[in-house]
């Protein structure tokens, strides 16, 4: 699955993962009043704005991008009903051709680790047949437990060709009160991030490692540390927009070819008619302001690249 990722951000040449993070606040009033004429206000009416949002989205941007990555918390928060719009939402997608990241992260031990990676990334056995549980491409992962945890992870990808994407440095401002801790003279972030190419030495795709790592935006110093310790792993870059990463701080996070790296946007897309600069598309038109917001996007990593 890193090679078909790696090839989807080639041919659109576009290094970027919509993060699909669809909170009632950013759905549209004509959209939320529809679903709860439909089914109430109730956890299902919620559960299907929910759907009916990110369909939009996803159908006015998905020739544009690689990946999406929805977070498993804003959905969980309606119940199985949510559940639901967050599995229809990563089958619409990969019908769509693109790469799914699911951003559960998920950290466990032994058994319980399995579980997760079974149900998210693998099959579970049913009698005598097997089923996909979730069916994303990629998950991330905490590496707060050490092999223990992300090893039945890389066990279950190996079997099924899919990836991981181990949090390193993330992109919170109280990230350092662990992260940035010195362990024999050094930040654990970057031990962990050694440690992340040893397990990617294990699983292998063409170019790139299955075992990728999250590295936040607002850290571009630290990127670059990190892109040298982990050559062989794609890095899912959090943080851009919103959050206050922008396209020049993300050139350490590339290597010289403009590759290994991916960069995501949750609420800076798709909720982007919302803000100011695309105000005059209004609610009605929520989906091609998020085209318009991934192009921006675009355009600002290309020439940030370009100029480096």
């Amino acid at each position: 699955m890193i090679n078909k990722l790696v090839d989807n951000m080639k041919k659109k040449n576009a290094p970027i993962v919509i993060g699909l993070d669809p909170m009632l606040r950013f759905i549209p009033d004509h959209i939320k009043d529809k679903a709860y004429r439909e089914l109430g206000e109730t956890l299902e009416g919620a559960a299907e704005a929910i759907w009916q949002f990110n369909k939009e989205i996803v159908d006015n941007t998905w020739d544009l991008i690689p990946a999406v990555k929805p977070q498993i918390a804003m959905y969980e928060q309606f119940g199985i009903e949510g559940m639901k719009a967050y599995k229809r939402t990563v089958d619409y997608c990969r019908e769509k051709g693109l790469a799914v990241i699911g951003d559960i992260k998920r950290g466990d031990i032994g058994s319980t680790s399995e579980a997760y990676a079974v149900g998210h990334l693998g099959r579970v056995q049913v009698g005598n047949r097997t089923y996909a549980g979730f069916d994303e491409d990629f998950a991330t992962v905490n590496p707060y437990f050490g092999t223990d945890g992300v090893k039945p992870f890389i066990d279950v990808c190996r079997e099924e060709k899919k990836g991981l994407f181990i949090l390193v440095k993330t992109s919170n401002p109280s990230s350092g009160e662990f992260q940035d801790r010195l362990v024999d003279g050094r930040p654990l972030y970057e031990i962990v991030g050694e440690k992340v190419a040893e397990w990617g030495e294990t699983h292998m795709g063409k170019d790139y490692s299955y075992v990728g790592a999250v590295v936040g935006a607002t850290y571009p110093e630290m990127g670059k540390v990190l892109r040298r310790l982990m050559p062989k792993a794609c890095i899912l870059v959090p943080g851009y927009g919103a959050q206050g990463g922008k396209g020049a701080d993300l050139v350490h996070f590339f290597h010289e070819d403009g590759q290994g790296a991916i960069v995501n946007s949750s609420r800076g897309i798709i909720a982007a008619y919302q803000q100011e600069a695309y105000s005059a598309y209004g609610p009605a038109h929520f989906g091609e302001a998020a085209r318009a917001a991934v192009e921006d996007m675009k355009k600002d990593i290309t020439q940030a690249l370009e100029s480096r």
